[in-house]
């Protein structure tokens, strides 16, 4: 396939792709899909976890692997094209600590969440996000989670990345889908523009039970984005030690502010 035209499979659907998933995987259910989502209060979510914890989760296998999601919805535009520029800087920052492979995943319009191939250099994902607009639609934040969930299945993801300002999803359901993340230790780092406090909250629990973080930035503040994206794909590639080797230098702000954001009762 022709670098000048990137391919996305559809998230939800069976995928084509080298990076696809076992055929044995179980595939789970997305929203949207006209399915009836299952709903858990936050008590039976951090039951289930606590129950579960002692199911191990999926081996370090060589390079560190990040999913990065990002809301494309409309409203989404001016934070795409910043994120555009800044993601070669994930890259530049693991060199010291191991590698880093980067899946792209989007959703935007009605019911359209697509995952492209994972790549390893920063000119191949600013190829895949330039091929991709924002369209108006409503967000699918539980595909994209369950997305994640079937990735680590076959191999190790390290970590979820998400870029967002809106949360138009079932809470519960999310809960219950950052649940099979936790099981699996994957950390979800959710990003959000604005202030919308229901977003805030939705957030802050998905970081909760992952054992991620929350952090809150605006359209302006280009820099403190980059500083924080480029902490997490220092965690992706090193784990946390690398994040508190980060932390411990004069520019490691960003990495001090996740590291406490992930500590349990920080929120």
């Amino acid at each position: 396939m022709s670098k000048d035209k990137p391919h996305y499979d559809k998230v939800g659907d069976r995928a084509t792709s080298p990076d696809a998933r076992p055929a044995s995987a179980p595939v789970p259910s997305s929203s949207g899909s006209g399915a009836v989502e299952p709903r858990a209060s936050d008590r039976d979510v951090t039951a289930f976890v606590e129950r579960m914890r002692s199911i191990a989760p999926s081996a370090v296998d060589g390079r560190g692997r990040l999913v990065f999601a990002m809301d494309a919805t409309m409203s989404r535009q001016p934070t795409w094209d910043m994120a555009l520029h800044l993601q070669g800087e994930m890259f530049a920052a693991v060199k010291s600590v191991g590698g880093l492979d980067v899946q792209l995943v989007y959703f935007r319009g009605l019911d359209e969440c697509r995952a492209s191939k994972w790549v390893s250099d920063p000119a191949a994902l600013a190829r895949l996000m330039s091929t991709v607009g924002c369209r108006g639609g409503n967000t699918q934040i539980g595909k994209v989670l369950s997305h994640a969930r079937a990735e680590t299945t076959g191999r190790r993801v390290n970590a979820l990345v998400y870029v967002g300002d809106a949360m138009e999803e079932n809470v519960d359901a999310l809960c219950a889908k950052a649940g099979e993340l936790a099981i699996l230790g994957v950390p979800v780092f959710l990003f959000q523009e604005g202030s919308d406090p229901a977003v805030s909250r939705a957030f802050k629990e998905i970081a909760r039970v992952t054992k991620g973080a929350w952090c809150r930035f605006d359209a302006g503040a280009a820099a403190e984005l980059k500083a924080l994206l480029t902490a997490v794909a220092v965690y992706a590639a090193g784990g946390h030690k690398a994040l508190v080797a980060l932390s411990q230098r004069p520019d490691g702000r960003a990495a001090r502010l996740l590291l406490t954001e992930m500590k349990p009762g920080s929120r």
